[in-house]
C-alpha cells in the first residue's frame, strides 16, 4: 500500500511565517538583521524577493533548535524547510 504524503508547504508562505517568527524574537531579529545587512525599515520590501525569503530559511536552518521549534509551531516537517529554501532560491535564479 502506498503512503499518502502531505503536500509540500508553499515556500513563500513558509518563509514569511518564519520571518514573522524571527521578528517576534528580539534576539533572533538582531542576529538576522546583522547577518543579512538590512535594516528593519527594509524588511517589508525585501520580503517580496524570493532570494531574500530563501535567506530567511537559511538563517533559520543554521540554528537546529530554532528550526525544530519553528517547524513544530508551524505544523510542518523540519525537512520541508530546506526544500522550501531550494524552491525559493530557484525561483529567484535568472535564466541564462
Amino acid at each position: 500500500m502506498l503512503k499518502h504524503r502531505a503536500p509540500a508547504p508553499d515556500a513563500e508562505a513558509l518563509a514569511i511565517q518564519a520571518l514573522a517568527a524571527i521578528a517576534g524574537d528580539p534576539g533572533q531579529l538582531g542576529r538576522f538583521l546583522a547577518a543579512t545587512g538590512i535594516g528593519p525599515e527594509t524588511l517589508r520590501s525585501a520580503a517580496a524577493q524570493p532570494a531574500f525569503l530563501a535567506s530567511v530559511l537559511d538563517f533559520l536552518s543554521q540554528d537546529e533548535a530554532a528550526l525544530l521549534a519553528f517547524a513544530a509551531n508551524a505544523g510542518v516537517n523540519p525537512a520541508s524547510i530546506p526544500a522550501a529554501r531550494e524552491r525559493l532560491a530557484n525561483a529567484g535564479a535568472k535564466p541564462r
